[in-house]
């Protein structure tokens, strides 16, 4: 599903966010990633979604190698991935039905597509009963789930959580997790980057850690054994 082979990432500053990394995810895992700020992880993502370019190496996601991506084809590309935020990125002046529906529209999915799917997602992640409500209505938990079912809606076969529980309570990080995990059983493969290594600890999944932009440990953190790095 990913695939990093040797992969070096250099700004125009000077910066290497990434040095020789090797990581490969398969398709229905659900994979943690960790790390300092300004370790690598944000530069990580931007690759995966193709919004940077590897300065050296090969990236390749669901098949594709990203840097052979033409122009035309990134946002079909991206159709395939689902991404949620730490800051939820919803629209405020939109209905909870709007902001997920929203995301099937600039598809061009027809209607009966989107009153078919929309309330699906909303009951998958437990909101069916606040479809008319407006996102300054709903806790922050509620709206993170809004932002889920909004990433989902489109089936991708790769979910890429970004700190989703970082403007949440442990309780509903919990929950959020939970949730997360019910969707890989269901076969989407999962990253999820977090801070929270008490999360990390108690659901035990793979963890890649990062750090000064290299893949330091890649395992269960508290059992298990680490993945040799090549």
């Amino acid at each position: 599903m990913v695939h990093f082979e040797h992969v070096k990432k250099n700004y125009a500053d000077g910066l290497c966010a990434l040095e020789d990394v090797n990581l490969h995810v398969d398709k229905g895992e659900f994979v943690f990633i960790v790390g300092a700020s300004g370790a690598g992880k944000s530069t990580l993502l931007k690759l995966i979604l193709r919004e940077e370019l590897p300065t050296a190496g090969t990236v390749r996601v669901n098949n594709v190698d990203v840097a052979r991506l033409r122009r035309r084809e990134i946002p079909f590309f991206r159709r395939s991935i689902g991404v949620v935020f730490q800051d939820f990125r919803l629209i405020p002046h939109m209905t909870v039905y709007e902001n997920v529906a929203f995301a099937l529209r600039v598809t061009n999915a027809p209607v009966r597509e989107i009153r078919k799917r929309v309330p699906f997602f909303l009951n998958l992640v437990g909101l069916a009963d606040k479809a008319r409500q407006m996102p300054e209505h709903l806790s922050g938990g509620e709206q993170q789930r809004v932002s889920l079912a909004r990433a989902l809606v489109n089936t991708p076969s790769l979910l890429i959580a970004d700190e989703p529980t970082g403007n949440i309570d442990p309780a509903m990080s919990c929950d959020i997790v939970d949730l997360l995990g019910e969707i890989n059983r269901c076969g989407t493969t999962v990253l999820m980057v977090t801070h929270q290594i008490p999360l990390v600890q108690r659901f035990g999944h793979r963890t890649v850690a990062i750090s000064q932009g290299r893949v330091v440990h890649d395992g269960r953190i508290g059992g298990g054994s680490a993945r040799k790095q090549s």
